[in-house]
């Protein structure tokens, strides 16, 4: 029994799919998406945001493919990409035979938009040629007509249904490198049709709540709705949809994953509200620090607590901390025990160095060990 149960995440059962050099499903880490706003055609202009993202962590990126020009550009894209990237298509189907071709690792469709049977087979034989997964996208905004006459609007039901329409049509040309998202912007609808999906196959699921909003508002709509299907133990890759930058999504996507245990990666920042006990500036300290580790990915922890009340307690818990003091001195903490004072003027910068030091100690020591594990003999 786990030390810590209530803790626990029973993950769902999911087959595993590769997108590209990306295990998604399975026992695979859940992986973190994104999606680039710039024009596809623009090559530059679109491999500056992939490399904003790469470096916020993410793991697939998706570029949209409305065009020929877009697709013609692609292949630059791709070559460039340290990530694999998925070609969002929608109704033409040329669009995705060009993705495939051009070295897409995922067509983003929906079978049922694309065209024809014919047309659908295509589609298929062009992702099996070029070893391409295929996402299914089922979002409530743009549901078939036939069944919001069914349904009256839409709905769980209806959003599975079309769901397991556009799975039927994959797997009867034996396709089977897919994954299916059936997103809203309602939160509710989105959980549900997602819980009801989940019982109903074995394929991976990714998550979203769509059209969520602006930053503030969509982190808390995303936090909730994925977090909930998360806990669950649904979803095996996720995408946090704002209309903010597509780097912003990767930072918050990470952090829904680290606050429920699920992936760690980079400082997970313990910090308090701040009230009249602060003996320092607890807001700007924190965002100056959250700011100046963005490039740290060793998964470590860090507390900033403006006073002792709680401070040396969740300290006590975490890799690094510091807890504000009187007349300007504060206590720092390392591995949960006291270990010396910094004055105001020094903080910040002192305890990024101290960050940057734990994760190199922490990356030394997983190479040592790495280094001790003995090879199979051939």
């Amino acid at each position: 029994m786990s030390l810590r149960p209530w803790r626990d995440i029973t993950r769902r059962t999911s087959r595993q799919i590769m997108v590209g050099n990306v295990p998604v499903g399975g026992d695979a880490p859940v992986t973190v998406q994104t999606m680039t706003n710039t024009p596809t055609d623009d090559v530059k202009a679109t491999v500056d945001q992939i490399r904003r993202c790469e470096d916020a962590g993410v793991d697939i990126i998706r570029v949209s493919c409305p065009d020929v020009e877009s697709t013609t550009a692609l292949k630059q894209i791709v070559r460039a990409s340290r990530v694999p990237i998925v070609a969002d298509i929608h109704f033409h189907y040329k669009r995705a035979l060009e993705a495939a071709d051009a070295g897409a690792a995922c067509l983003r469709i929906n079978p049922g938009n694309i065209g024809s049977a014919s047309r659908v087979k295509e589609v298929v034989d062009a992702a099996k040629s070029n070893g391409c997964a295929i996402r299914i996208g089922v979002n409530g905004g743009s549901l078939e007509r036939h069944l919001l006459e069914k349904y009256g609007e839409p709905c769980p039901d209806a959003l599975v249904e079309s769901a397991m329409d556009h799975i039927k049509l994959l797997q009867d040309h034996d396709f089977h490198e897919f994954k299916v998202a059936v997103k809203a912007s309602d939160l509710f609808l989105a959980v549900a049709a997602y819980q009801q999906l989940a019982e109903q196959v074995d394929c991976p699921l990714h998550l979203g709540i769509t059209e969520a909003g602006g930053f503030v508002g969509g982190t808390v709509k995303s936090a909730i709705g994925m977090g909930s299907l998360l806990w669950y133990g649904i979803g095996d890759t996720i995408r946090v949809s704002l209309s903010a930058e597509p780097e912003e999504e990767v930072r918050v996507g990470f952090e829904i994953l680290k606050a429920l245990g699920i992936r760690n990666r980079g400082v997970r920042v313990v910090s308090c509200p701040s009230c009249a006990r602060q003996g320092f500036d607890v807001i700007r300290t924190v965002q100056a620090l959250e700011e100046r580790l963005q490039h740290i990915r060793t998964p470590m922890s860090l507390s900033v607590l403006g006073c002792v009340v709680n401070g040396p307690g969740e300290a006590r818990e975490t890799d690094i901390g510091i807890t504000g003091g009187g007349n300007g001195k504060h206590m720092v903490y390392l591995s949960g025990v006291t270990d010396h004072h910094v004055q105001d003027a020094d903080m910040v910068d002192h305890i990024v160095r101290l960050v940057e030091a734990k994760a190199a100690e922490i990356e030394a020591a997983d190479e040592a060990a790495a280094a001790l594990v003995p090879v199979a003999a051939e």
